[in-house]
C-alpha cells in the first residue's frame, strides 16, 4: 500500500479536518483516506455487480429462471476465435 506526505498544510486546514475527522468518528489520518478516495473513486461509477442485479430486478428475473437457463445452455468451452 502507498504512503503519501502531506507537506505545508496550514494549521487552520489541519484543524477544521481534526474537527471533520472528530465528527466522522475516525482519525485524521482516516478522514485523509476517506477524502481522498471519494474524491478519485466517485459513487457514481458503475459497479458490475449493481448492474446486473437491477436488470434481474427490472425483468423480475428469479432463481427459477438462472436455473432453468443453466439446465439448457451448452457448457463446453468456448471455441477461440481463428483471424486467418
Amino acid at each position: 500500500m502507498a504512503a503519501v506526505t502531506i507537506r505545508n498544510l496550514s494549521d487552520a486546514a489541519h484543524r477544521a479536518l481534526k474537527l471533520r475527522a472528530a465528527q466522522h468518528n475516525r482519525s485524521a489520518e482516516a478522514e485523509m483516506r476517506a477524502i481522498l478516495e471519494a474524491a478519485v473513486r466517485p459513487e457514481g461509477r458503475l459497479l458490475l455487480g449493481t448492474a446486473l442485479r437491477e436488470i434481474g430486478r427490472k425483468y423480475d428475473i428469479t432463481k427459477a429462471d438462472i436455473e432453468a437457463i443453466e439446465q439448457v445452455r451448452d457448457k463446453r468451452p468456448a471455441e477461440p476465435l481463428k483471424f486467418d
